[in-house]
């Protein structure tokens, strides 16, 4: 089946920059690499370029938990009083890590895309050089009012999933990003990955870049995100890498298969056909699981990465500008699955 005619014209409509890695159970399907990693030295990306996937790495942070829950550390019933010696005053005491996992707990988020359009307004305030490790978000929101009660209903919160790092944490004694890559990325041969510094970024690491269309100017997102990606997002990966998170998740060498199903148990109703898991979207069609994805967007970043469990088909497309990832997948998503 020939991809690469269905994408050419989506990658110039976009000005793609970035990879389209598309992958069955056993062979790749279509692999293509466009435009620059550095523009200013003119660098092209390649297909090992190593790219920030902004909230894609949520997925993370949950199978983390998950492996707390399979070593009997936690349980995912945990209230958070129970097992995070942080004071947080005005939080719900029945709060528990499900809630956190599930975008179901209420509390206040650092970021609300409800009230917030523009990630970079955050910074105005508290240098992004500042946040160096997840205990400096924690004045964004600690002591602010819970925005509904426990539970209640899916609203999508970053904070919680920055208290599940740090939950993390103190449960293991590792700083969050130690963790992940001792137990997530060494498990599955992520050799390219990691949380890097912006300050201290490894050969082969996109620059993020900000177009300004209506100017023809760019700048680059190094003044737009935090210094240092945590557990609701930031992490590089290359292409190949979410491959291996992928074929790691579902052979279960992450996670025991109750972990597993658990984590992709479609847990809360989002809106249309979309549902969420433990860190991960759920999609349905016809009332069947049509695919597990994550998805990430930052200044100067943006990534969606997909499963498709009737196929066994994985798609990974990653890019250093904010958008073409969605709008890439979907036209792959239309001619290898038509309804």
């Amino acid at each position: 089946m020939d991809v690469r005619s269905f994408v050419s014209n989506t990658v110039k409509e976009v000005e793609f920059s970035g990879v389209i890695l598309v992958k069955d159970e056993k062979n790749v399907i279509f692999e293509k690499v466009h435009s620059y990693s550095n523009r200013s030295e003119e660098i092209l990306n390649t297909i090992n370029t190593r790219f920030g996937i902004a909230s894609g790495c949520k997925l993370f942070t949950a199978i983390a938990i998950s492996q707390l829950v399979d070593k009997g550390i936690l349980s995912i019933h945990n209230r958070l009083n129970d097992c995070l010696d942080i004071n947080f005053p005005h939080f719900d005491k029945s709060i528990t890590i499900h809630q956190l996992l599930t975008h179901s707990s209420g509390i206040p988020d650092y970021f609300n895309e409800e009230v917030m359009n523009d990630y970079e307004d955050l910074w105005k305030d508290k240098p992004m050089y500042l946040i160096k490790n997840l205990k400096e978000f924690l004045p964004m929101f600690q002591n602010e009012n819970m925005m509904f009660a426990p539970g209640e209903r899916f609203h999508y919160n970053n904070a919680g999933f920055i208290v599940l790092g740090l939950i993390i944490e103190q449960q293991t004694g590792l700083k969050f990003s130690e963790y992940i890559e001792s137990n997530i990325f060494q498990i599955c041969d992520m050799n390219d990955s990691g949380y890097f510094s912006l300050d201290q970024l490894p050969k082969n690491t996109a620059l993020g870049y900000i177009d300004n269309e209506e100017e023809g100017t760019w700048r680059t997102n190094t003044y737009s995100v935090p210094i240092k990606g945590g557990a609701d997002g930031g992490a590089f990966i290359t292409a190949p890498d979410m491959m291996k998170l992928w074929e790691g998740l579902f052979s279960y060498k992450l996670l025991s298969e109750e972990s597993t199903n658990l984590l992709l148990t479609p847990h809360i109703y989002e809106k249309d056909d979309e549902y969420y898991g433990y860190g991960i979207w759920i999609s349905k069609r016809n009332n069947r699981i049509f695919k597990y994805h994550v998805m990430g967007y930052d200044p100067g970043v943006s990534f969606h990465s997909s499963y498709y469990p009737d196929s066994g088909i994985k798609i990974v497309v990653p890019s250093n500008k904010n958008y073409g990832p969605y709008k890439i997948t979907r036209v792959i998503e239309d001619k290898l699955f038509q309804k």
